[in-house]
């Protein structure tokens, strides 16, 4: 087993390590994976050390949990993270895994949201089932925002506020049910917003803080240190381009749509100062959001038990301080953002702030 540097949520006493899995993949996220390919890729993540998963009750309407749920059974020596905000109710019709949502998932459910008290509550006991076990480390609550929920967020927020999904989940913490609970999302507004109401232990922030942009450092981020809030990178590379990079075959995606004119420009530039110090992009995007004292993991996608190895291998991989001095003598990277501190990865465990 190799090992991983573990780092603390918030002021809870739980420890993750930093680089954990995210399990959205094990759902049949836009291709199916079967059963057998999916353990494969959880034992892998269990022998490397990877061993913080975080799933859904949206990722494949269940799928991922129960897959989760089956490889940890045993172990007690794993964190788990699942979400809230979204309620499976049964629905027959559901009788193939074409794509529903971007998941190829057979699960004969459909998602209704529910941010209230007795949902919050409802989506916990539910998920214990999903995955079999007897604890949830941390609950984060999904998709919260104008970006997922446009007109009808009013609504929401007044479930997860007024409603009580938030006294709910003060309620689950305090009788140490779970360690810890915050948000997850891929906006920064509704963060500061949903802080002004609770304290979060931890914000999984997808997208909103990587090697191609870091506006989470004007704001968000002096936000969680004030409060000893941790943050888990989700998507650290920005739904593809960061990991497929300007030069391949395959499709480049940002935020999940095809990227821009400007944001391939951008990558493409980061691209050739990669290429001049030898450093694989997914790798430097891994280890770049690392360097933030106030992130706790990244948890990228792994699909497969060659992607958790690949994984394991960008995490590891020596970077020279030049190439982090080139990318911000280029304006490719925010003269603020904390930077890897030494040349096999970043390393600031334990300290938040």
């Amino acid at each position: 087993m190799s090992g991983i540097d573990r780092r603390r949520i918030g002021t809870t006493a739980l420890y993750v390590p930093e680089l954990g899995f995210g399990a959205a993949s094990l759902g049949n996220l836009y291709h199916p994976v079967d059963d057998a390919t999916a353990r494969a890729a959880l034992d892998a993540a269990l022998h490397a050390g990877m061993v913080y998963f975080d799933t859904a009750p949206h990722y494949g309407r269940g799928l991922s949990e129960r897959r989760v749920g089956d490889a940890l059974r045993s172990r007690t020596d794993v964190v788990v993270s699942t979400k809230v905000g979204r309620l499976l109710e049964p629905d027959p019709s559901i009788t193939d895994d074409r794509m529903r949502d971007g998941f190829r998932s057979p699960m004969p459910f459909r998602p209704m949201y529910d941010y209230g008290h007795d949902a919050v509550l409802r989506s916990v006991d539910h998920s214990l089932q999903r995955l079999g076990l007897a604890r949830i480390d941390l609950l984060y609550v999904h998709d919260i925002g104008h970006r997922n929920h446009g007109g009808a967020n009013q609504h929401h927020w007044e479930q997860l506020t007024r409603g009580g999904g938030l006294r709910a989940l003060e309620r689950l913490r305090r009788e140490g049910t779970i360690a810890g609970f915050g948000l997850g999302v891929n906006e920064i507004e509704i963060c500061l917003d949903v802080m002004a109401e609770a304290h979060l232990d931890v914000i999984l922030l997808a997208g909103r803080y990587t090697l191609l942009e870091q506006a989470a450092l004007d704001a968000l981020l002096p936000a969680c240190a004030t409060t000893k809030t941790s943050i888990v990178i989700g998507g650290p590379y920005n739904s593809g381009i960061l990991a497929t990079g300007t030069r391949s075959q395959a499709r480049m995606t940002y935020d999940y749509a095809p990227a821009s004119a400007e944001v391939v420009a951008k990558v493409a530039a980061i691209e050739a100062v990669a290429d001049r110090h030898g450093v694989p992009l997914p790798a430097a995007a891994l280890q770049f959001v690392l360097a933030h004292p106030l992130v706790a993991s990244v948890i990228p996608g792994c699909d497969s038990a060659m992607r958790v190895g690949q994984t394991v291998d960008l995490h590891r991989h020596a970077i020279p301080a030049d190439f982090w001095t080139e990318l911000l003598e280029r304006g490719l990277i925010r003269s603020d953002a904390p930077l890897p501190a030494r040349h096999t990865g970043s390393k600031t465990t334990g300290a938040q702030g």
